[in-house]
């Protein structure tokens, strides 16, 4: 029994320090709507009276604090809530848990380690044809190596290292994010889009080449400052963008292809900023087919710290009022073969993912196509309104 399908997905969710951190999320309640949520020992409660965003939340001068402080009405046990998220079992009669973000805006950050760098460039040169990628693999591994991870992004050291690629005709624009002075930022998915914890998550169905990308996502409020973390798949399809970089929209932004949660736990006494830079993401995708794939990504290795690109997002050049979360990027590319030899990896329907870190817990998904999973038709409009008729948006309340 995996963990998708577990009668206790309590255990297989939380963070190895259980209900110590401050975790909060959001929950749809039927009748009610949407509503932020704290997670506690006595179960999920009701906090939207507080903050009824958790964009306004993770705005307060200390979210952990704010969260811990608020009341609220409990609205059920953390299990019943998870259980009922899957959309092919769930009782619309019950509250489900969400994604727990709301208004922020969904960003994410390309090419930050090393290994995944030389994927992209395997990916431009094999033009989105996984059979060709082996070989191109050992040619770019030849000409860059495969341990780039004490190059310094837009240090001397790496201006001179493009040079040389350039001198060669082996320059990518997936290196010059990589080791060039400018981080790739973009944005992942629709504000409101994302979906969460046992969820489907969505890969377009004319893909044949795509996969998972475990990612620890950090949560900004729009003063810039870096509140909490939690986890992220941002599902790729690699041969859309292996057919050329302007396609990244089509192979980053479909249906549910945009997961986050299972929770935002903010930073405190129990966990902060240095605890996420040496944090290791684990991957586990198990296929109906009984396929199993494994890895895992170190943040460690990351080449530009968090502070560095989230500085790269927000500054005097581009504000996001409502605060934003940042996808940080991954180090594991699966090349492992799945079927044919040199095929490598690809998803299937029914494959369940799991992302994993121990300060974060897990976040769990199964794989359909885009067109299978839950239409998306829930937006800032609807939001606004429903927080109106609740009596939950008034002048200045959130400042």
């Amino acid at each position: 029994m995996d963990q998708f399908t577990s009668p206790n997905r309590i255990k297989s969710v939380l963070p190895s320090d259980g209900l110590k951190g401050a975790l909060a999320g959001r929950a749809w309640r039927p009748g009610i709507g949407p509503s932020v949520v704290a997670i506690r020992d006595e179960g999920v409660f009701d906090i939207s009276s507080v903050c009824s965003t958790v964009s306004a939340l993770a705005a307060s001068a200390d979210p952990a604090r704010t969260l811990r402080d608020a009341r609220g009405e409990r609205i059920g046990d953390l299990d019943a809530l998870l259980a009922n998220a899957d959309s092919e079992t769930r009782d619309p009669s019950k509250p489900w848990l969400l994604a727990p973000v709301d208004l922020q805006v969904v960003k994410a950050a390309g090419v930050t380690f090393a290994v995944s760098m030389l994927e992209r460039v395997i990916e431009e040169r094999a033009r989105g044809d996984a059979s060709a990628a082996a070989a191109i693999r050992a040619e770019v591994t030849r000409l860059v190596g495969d341990d780039l991870s004490r190059l310094k992004p837009g240090s001397p050291e790496a201006m001179h290292l493009k040079k040389v690629l350039m001198d060669q005709n082996a320059w990518s624009q997936y290196l010059e994010v990589g080791i060039g002075p400018d981080a790739e930022i973009f944005t992942k998915a629709p504000t409101l889009s994302s979906i969460g914890a046992f969820m489907n998550a969505g890969y377009h169905p004319k893909s044949t080449w795509n996969n998972p990308e475990p990612e620890v996502v950090v949560v900004v409020s729009g003063e810039g400052r870096i509140v909490g973390a939690t986890l992220g798949n941002d599902v790729n399809l690699r041969d859309f963008e292996g057919r050329s970089a302007l396609l990244l929209s089509k192979a980053k932004d479909n249906n549910a292809s945009c997961s986050v949660g299972p929770f935002i736990r903010f930073f405190d006494e129990t966990f902060s900023l240095d605890d996420v830079r040496q944090t290791t993401v684990t991957l586990t995708v198990e296929g109906e087919d009984g396929f199993k794939l494994e890895g895992s990504s170190s943040i460690s290795k990351i080449s530009r710290d968090p502070e560095d690109l989230v500085a790269q997002t927000i500054n005097r050049n581009h504000q996001y009022p409502d605060g934003f979360v940042l996808f940080m990027g991954t180090m594991f590319a699966p090349t492992q073969d799945r079927d044919e030899a040199g095929q490598g990896f690809t998803h299937k329907p029914g494959d369940i993912v799991t992302i994993a870190t121990p300060q974060l817990g897990a976040l769990v998904n199964r794989m359909r196509t885009s067109a299978e999973c839950e239409p998306w038709t829930y937006g800032i409009g609807a939001l606004m309104a429903n927080l109106a008729g609740r009596n939950l948006i008034q002048p200045n309340r959130e400042g």
